[in-house]
C-alpha cells in the first residue's frame, strides 16, 4: 500500500502485511516498482523461513531425516551460520534449533506435549558450505533472527535498484540507509515497553540498524503466568529473568535480532556481560521490585556521546 503524495526529492511510504506482523518503508524517490522489489523479498523470506508454511524449506528441513544432508538455499544458510555463530559466542542464550520447545509453549505452528529433552539443541546442527543435517531430533526455528535478516535483504533489493535513501521497518526491527531530502538521518525513538516511563532515546539510522526483544511483544497467558515467547534454553521454558526489553544497535538488523534475543535470555547479570564481551550497542529494561530500571551499555553510550 502507498500512503502519501510524490514529488522529487520526497519521501514516499509504503507498507503491508509480512511473517504474522507488518512492514513499513519509507523511501526518497522510489522506483515505480517498488512495491513488486519487497514483496519478492519477502514471499522469499517466507518460502524459505517461516516454520508455519508446511512446504517452506526449513519446515522441510525440520521433517528431513536424522542424520541425512540437506542442501539449502544461500539465504536460509546465510541465516543459520549468523544464528550458530551467536549461539556459540552466547553460549547458548541465542538458539536457532528451539523448534521443539517453541512448540511446547505454545508458541509454534505444532503442538508438543512432552518437554524436549536435549539441552542445547543448536549442537545438533551442522552445517557444511551448502547443506546442513540434524544430527538429533531438534527443529529450526528462526523467530528470532529472521525479521532481522529480511529487513536486510529488502535493504539490498533496494540498493540494487539504484534507490540510495530509505528506512526499513518489519515487525519494530529497523535499518536507515543514507539521509532525508533535508539531509537529515533517518531518527528513530528506541522502544520502550508499554506502561514504563523514561526519557526518549533517540538515535540515527543512517547505515545503523535497530531490534527489539521483549517480553510484552508476544505472549500468553497461562493459569495467571505471563508467558513470554522467549524461551530460555538453560530451564527449557519462557524466560523470567525480569528483563522487560533489549533493545541493539548493529550495522546488521540480522545480527542486531539475534543478539537482542540473545541478551534477552541471557538475563541483566549474563546479558550485559556478553554485551560488553562483544562490543555490543544495547539499552537493557529490566523489571524489578522497586519498578523498572534501564540500563546502557558502554558501547551505546559512547555511541550517544
Amino acid at each position: 500500500m502507498f500512503l502519501g503524495r510524490h514529488r522529487r526529492g520526497a519521501i514516499r511510504r509504503f507498507s503491508g502485511p509480512t511473517m504474522g506482523t507488518t512492514w513499513s518503508a519509507s523511501v526518497v524517490d522510489p522506483p515505480a516498482d517498488m512495491g513488486k522489489i519487497v514483496q519478492a523479498v519477502l514471499d522469499m523470506v517466507v518460502a524459505q523461513m517461516s516454520n508455519w508454511e508446511a512446504g517452506s524449506v526449513i519446515s522441510r528441513f525440520n521433517r528431513h531425516p536424522i542424520g541425512g544432508w540437506m542442501t539449502l538455499p544461500a539465504e536460509m544458510g546465510t541465516v543459520l551460520r549468523a544464528g550458530l555463530d551467536v549461539a556459540r559466542l552466547s553460549d547458548g542464550a541465542f538458539d536457532p534449533a528451539l523448534g521443539r520447545l517453541v512448540d511446547h509453549w505454545g508458541f509454534g505452528p505444532h503442538v508438543a506435549d512432552a518437554v524436549p529433552a536435549c539441552a542445547s539443541p543448536w549442537t545438533s546442527i551442522e552445517v557444511d558450505d551448502d547443506r546442513a543435517r540434524r544430527l538429533a531430533d531438534v527443529a529450526l526455528d528462526f523467530s528470532g533472527i529472521a525479521k532481522g535478516f529480511a529487513v536486510d535483504a529488502v535493504a539490498e533489493a533496494l540498493w540494487a535498484s539504484g534507490v540510495a535513501n530509505f528506512l526499513i521497518e518489519i515487525g519494530g526491527e529497523l535499518r536507515g540507509v543514507g539521509v532525508k531530502p533535508d539531509i537529515q538521518p533517518w531518527w528513530v525513538d528506541m522502544e520502550t515497553p508499554p506502561g514504563m516511563s523514561f526519557p526518549p532515546l533517540r538515535v540515527a539510522l543512517s547505515g545503523l540498524a535497530t531490534a527489539t526483544s521483549g517480553d510484552y511483544r508476544r505472549f500468553r497467558m497461562e493459569a495467571g503466568r505471563h508467558l513470554s515467547h522467549n524461551i530460555d534454553p538453560a530451564i527449557r521454558a519462557p524466560i523470567r529473568n525480569g528483563v522487560a526489553s533489549v533493545t541493539l544497535l548493529h550495522d546488521s538488523a540480522m545480527m542486531a535480532d539475534a543478539w537482542a534475543t540473545a541478551i534477552t535470555v541471557a538475563g541483566p547479570e549474563k546479558g550485559s556481560a556478553l554485551a560488553r564481551e562483544n562490543n555490543l550497542a544495547a539499552r537493557m529494561i529490566v523489571r524489578t521490585d522497586a519498578g523498572p530500571r534501564e540500563y546502557l551499555t558502554p558501547a551505546l553510550e559512547a555511541m550517544l556521546g
